[in-house]
């Protein structure tokens, strides 16, 4: 695992777990997965910043491991994370507990294949900072991915702009309102008709919903 920072932005890389095979080549689909409030509960005070606030979300592990083990997407984390490096939010308080979330996930099959994490604040206004684009422009116009068909995971109105912003659709972890809001570029109702596929509360909707494209 590789671990930079740059522009207040976190790249971690992780080792891509599929192979792309030599007789015929398919554009690859990807799952753009939050982390807090959507793999883990986003606790009242921000940020997860001691072992005491981490929770993991209801039915996480089992619905992730179905679809990390029946589906071919590739699953790329990406999380704003406000403050991280900064006296409010160190990295010493940061790392140790999201290294725990991965390696949990990895122990039940669920194995990311990158992590983009951006420190920012919503007034620095980065390039970075979801639900712009600048943390996963790469996966953009590349004929390697098909973001047609790929999706973003999240809990957040941000991150269903997100997924209008790449051009692909997003499934809406929804179990909070007003989350995002001042930071979306188009209409709550604009973002519901072009880029949302699936409002739920729940893995077990995500899932089923993924079985049946994938049927």
């Amino acid at each position: 695992m590789f671990l930079s920072a740059a522009n207040n932005c976190i790249y971690t890389i992780i080792q891509h777990k599929k192979q792309i095979s030599n007789i015929a080549f398919m554009a690859k689909r990807i799952l753009f997965i939050d982390r807090d409030g959507t793999l883990i509960h986003e606790p009242v005070s921000g940020n997860i910043d001691s072992w005491d606030k981490l929770q993991f979300y209801p039915h996480v592990f089992k619905y992730m491991n179905l679809i990390a083990t029946e589906f071919e997407y590739e699953l790329i984390m990406v999380s704003n994370q406000d403050g991280l490096g900064t006296e409010y939010f160190p990295y010493s308080d940061f790392q140790p507990i999201h290294d725990f979330i991965i390696k949990a996930f990895e122990n039940e099959d669920v194995h990311f294949d990158a992590v983009y994490i951006d420190g920012s604040f919503k007034e620095d206004k980065s390039p970075n900072r979801k639900p712009r684009i600048g943390m996963v422009k790469q996966y953009m116009n590349n004929t390697d991915y098909d973001l047609e068909n790929s999706f973003v995971i999240g809990d957040r109105i941000t991150d269903v702009q997100l997924a209008k912003n790449l051009g692909c659709k997003a499934l809406w972890l929804h179990h909070t309102e007003g989350k995002g809001m001042t930071e979306i570029t188009d209409t709550i109702e604009v973002l519901r008709a072009i880029a949302l596929s699936l409002e739920t509360k729940n893995w077990k909707d995500i899932y089923e919903f993924l079985r049946q494209k994938n049927s």
